[in-house]
């Protein structure tokens, strides 16, 4: 595969088969946790990106799911214009939108809600202010994402994320106390000998046997699930 990511000093964008993430006024660029989760993610009718950043992940599920309309959030009213501009540009601009909304407001009900959330914890801030936005999770719960993740859901939807290691029993506990039932989990591992890293994870409000996976950055299997969207 030939290198994706392009830059002139003064932007620098992230070129896709058939969109490209323009990404200078996000604190979060593109990385292989969105581009998994956009991947792996269960896609439906009435999706919902939490956190949309960039857009990168909308725009996946936007090109995976034909019939599907989808919305991203996201509080961060630069990214929001960042993500604006990225749809606008693509060819999903008709059935993708972005708006400047904290979770707690979103109204709706989708089949298909998906989201890298922030993951520092218990961590300092960092002192850029929109950086730390999006990495902390004191900006975006894991109860709230849980409580909300709830509300939004339809009855037989699922709820998809990505997920550092160390975060993984917090997140799952959350899950746990507001009713969720885990339904599916794949272990990322960068190579075959190390521990996984990240955890992708599926929810849904009725019970279903749990079907775990594991994947290798790098692998057949992972360059199978990205050869629509990696040039």
């Amino acid at each position: 595969m030939q290198s994706n990511y392009v830059s002139d000093m003064s932007n620098d964008y992230f070129r896709f088969k058939k969109f490209t993430i323009h990404q200078a006024m996000c604190a979060m660029k593109v990385g292989t946790d969105g581009t998994l989760l956009g991947a792996w993610a269960n896609g439906g009718k009435r999706v919902l990106d939490i956190g949309t950043g960039t857009g990168l992940i909308a725009l996946m599920m936007a090109q995976r799911c034909p019939e599907s309309t989808v919305v991203g959030i996201d509080i961060d009213e630069a990214a929001v214009r960042q993500a604006r501009q990225n749809v606008e540009e693509s060819v999903f601009a008709g059935r993708v939108s972005i708006e400047c909304c904290d979770l707690a407001d979103a109204e709706g009900e989708y089949d298909c809600l998906v989201s890298n959330p922030p993951y520092f914890v218990d961590s300092l801030s960092c002192p850029d202010a929109q950086r730390s936005m999006a990495r902390h999770a004191d900006t975006l719960t894991y109860n709230s994402l849980m409580e909300n993740g709830w509300r939004l859901l339809s009855d037989r939807g699922e709820f998809s994320l990505i997920i550092p290691f160390d975060c993984k029993s917090r997140l799952e506990s959350e899950a746990v106390l507001r009713g969720f039932f885990k339904t599916r989990e794949c272990a990322v591992r960068t190579t075959p000998t190390k521990t996984p890293r990240r955890y992708l994870l599926a929810f849904r409000k009725h019970p279903e046997p749990l079907e775990c996976s594991e994947l290798i950055i790098g692998s057949d299997t992972y360059k199978e699930m990205m050869k629509d969207f990696y040039l």
